[in-house]
């Protein structure tokens, strides 16, 4: 059995995986309220049969957060906590950009989908709205967008007539009171990014991609994207399993 894990700026998430890579059990909670009791409650949701974990690895791109999470794992479960770019990476994907400015939540998603035949296009709405460009073999780089729920939020904090809005489809381009204005603008002002960003990528590469959307607006925007796209929400934890083959 291993542990796999994604810590984000916003969540935290664990997985239970066999060794068949069939995800037993999955738990999330907010990263910003992550401390040992927290930690404790959660692992414990997860397993209470530590001595069945072989493995732990983690992609983060909260390093305080996992260092808390490595030292918790190492006292509670006596195993090392793996974060993935400790491991060889360059093993399973070509990687053609600064190392160590990448983040691993992208190198993990960009091996979860990896092929090695097909060219990929990978839109995670996050706390940032990235795109990363996969050719072949090879992790190209991205785009790092604003994210939509920040865009929101500083939105109404800096502007007081604004109210916190939940974002939602809407039909029409022009709102008729604030509201419905700022959802518009939000809704399509993103989806109109969205393409632009595919296809400039496209005309810059001169390649065509399939366009895999994951994060918590992909159901939002599945049907509002003018490329053909196809929504994989697990991708992260595809490339947790593929990368966990690298610890011996």
């Amino acid at each position: 059995m291993y542990i796999l894990g994604d810590i984000g700026n916003s969540e935290t998430k664990l997985f239970l995986v066999n060794s068949k890579n069939r995800i037993i059990k999955d738990i999330s909670f907010f990263s910003k309220k992550m401390n040992v009791r927290v930690l404790n409650r959660n692992f414990n949701a997860l397993t209470k049969d530590y001595s069945k974990i072989e493995k732990v690895l983690f992609c983060s791109v909260v390093p305080k957060s996992f260092n808390l999470i490595k030292k918790f794992v190492y006292k509670k479960i006596k195993k090392k906590c793996y974060e993935v770019k400790d491991l060889k990476l360059r093993s399973l994907i070509d990687i053609n950009v600064n190392y160590k400015q990448v983040g691993s939540d992208r190198l993990t998603n960009a091996i979860g989908l990896l092929n090695h035949k097909d060219n990929f296009i990978i839109l995670d709405f996050g706390t940032a709205t990235t795109f990363d460009v996969i050719i072949k073999k090879s992790y190209k780089g991205g785009v790092i967008a604003p994210g939509i729920k920040i865009s929101l939020n500083t939105l109404s904090d800096k502007a007081t007539l604004i109210p916190k809005i939940n974002l939602k489809k809407i039909k029409n381009i022009i709102g008729v009171d604030t509201i419905s204005a700022v959802r518009a603008g939000f809704f399509w002002g993103y989806a109109g990014l969205i393409d632009n960003i595919f296809n400039l990528i496209k005309k810059e590469t001169r390649k065509s991609f399939k366009l895999v959307i994951t994060g918590g607006f992909s159901d939002l925007f599945k049907n509002s994207i003018k490329s053909k796209v196809v929504q994989d929400k697990d991708i992260t934890v595809k490339g947790l399993i593929k990368i966990s083959k690298l610890i011996k």
